[in-house]
């Protein structure tokens, strides 16, 4: 009968310093552990456990999220879709990226930076995508077509190649110079969220206008609040460093919590929020097709359906009474189940 042994784990005294985390004392994997063993290790409790699937579950419904989205939404010829399904895909890929990152860290100590080196590389990816999607749906109609918004998507590329190299940069120096590393490598993943911010920054505190006023507004608040709060206990190592040893298998590692929990909350947000924060600009700047189920859609207020929504015959009728407004992928998801019931062909 085949049997698996799983790894045994270790004290913070019996691995390199490279692979040390401050706080955490034990639940370490072994530095020269083979891809068998680090598959195994997921399925056992060690320090890294909760982080790789917490990254790993993620991945997988973003990309269920994708597809429905892509099966949702006419790809081809709706090109205003293209900047939110261009977000989907890295939200698919960093979770899932980060998940086999530190699934195989632990290999040897050039496989532990080459996986970070993907790692980091994965989020300025994300960052890329925050970007080309804030650059259609949040910015404020008075900054459309101007000379910023021209220009916000060509340097946040800029900030993504600088952010992987900086950040891959702060790991040579970890050893040495371990505030410098963590400063650099905090820097590299805070400007590029900065910059990527600055039109919802200023939706949320200096705009005046109506695509100020939309009821989307609550959930970028939300969004901001878990992007600082993760800023926040990246820097001051919590909660690990109150109760060293308390939190080993529930902490997460250090080496890139600047973009872990709580980030997927502030990613779930986003998902949400994306959809619903077209400025009235944009929406003339991108014609809405006639088939387009916003045309029906109105009395529900604006951005509650991305424009060029394929939707079958009687969805218009069934959301515009739809109870649960709030939420555009469930009325959605909703619409379309009842459409196919009633359609002669149709069963789901």
């Amino acid at each position: 009968m085949l049997s698996w042994k799983l790894p045994r784990q270790l004290s913070i005294n019996q691995v390199p310093q490279v692979f040390r985390e401050q706080g955490i004392l034990f639940g370490y994997r072994h530095p020269r552990s083979s891809a068998t063993d680090c598959l195994l290790s997921v399925f056992q409790m060690t320090n890294e456990t909760l982080n790789i699937w917490t990254h790993f579950l993620p991945a997988w419904y973003f990309l269920w999220k994708l597809f429905a989205l892509a099966y949702s939404l006419d790809v081809w010829n709706d090109t205003y879709a293209w900047p939110f399904l261009a977000y989907m895909l890295t939200c698919c890929i960093y979770p899932f990226t980060s998940s086999c990152a530190h699934t195989f860290s632990t290999m040897s100590i050039q496989a532990r930076h080459i996986c970070y080196f993907f790692d980091y590389g994965a989020l300025s990816m994300y960052s890329l995508g925050s970007a080309i999607a804030y650059s259609t749906y949040v910015f404020p109609e008075e900054w459309i077509n101007s000379t910023f918004h021209h220009c916000y998507v060509p340097i946040a590329v800029l900030n993504t190649v600088i952010s992987t190299g900086l950040s891959c940069y702060s790991r040579f120096s970890e050893i040495q110079q371990p505030r410098l590393s963590k400063t650099l490598r905090t820097l590299a993943f805070a400007y590029p969220y900065l910059f990527d911010s600055t039109p919802l920054f200023y939706r949320l505190y200096l705009c005046t206008g109506e695509s100020c006023m939309e009821s989307v507004i609550p959930v970028h608040y939300k969004h901001c609040v878990f992007a600082f709060l993760t800023c926040f206990i990246f820097a001051a190592h919590l909660p690990e460093r109150l109760a060293p040893g308390c939190f080993d298998y529930i902490a997460i590692p250090q080496p890139t919590r600047v973009e872990r929990y709580p980030r997927g909350l502030p990613e779930r947000y986003a998902v949400r929020w994306s959809p619903g924060s077209f400025p009235r600009g944009l929406r003339r700047s991108y014609p809405v097709p006639p088939e387009s189920p916003l045309r029906c859609a109105a009395p529900l207020g604006p951005g509650l359906l991305p424009p060029g929504l394929v939707h079958p015959p009687g969805a218009c009728a069934l959301l515009s009474a739809s109870p649960w407004r709030r939420s555009w992928s469930v009325t959605l998801r909703h619409a379309i189940r009842v459409a196919w019931r009633r359609s002669p062909n149709g069963a789901l």
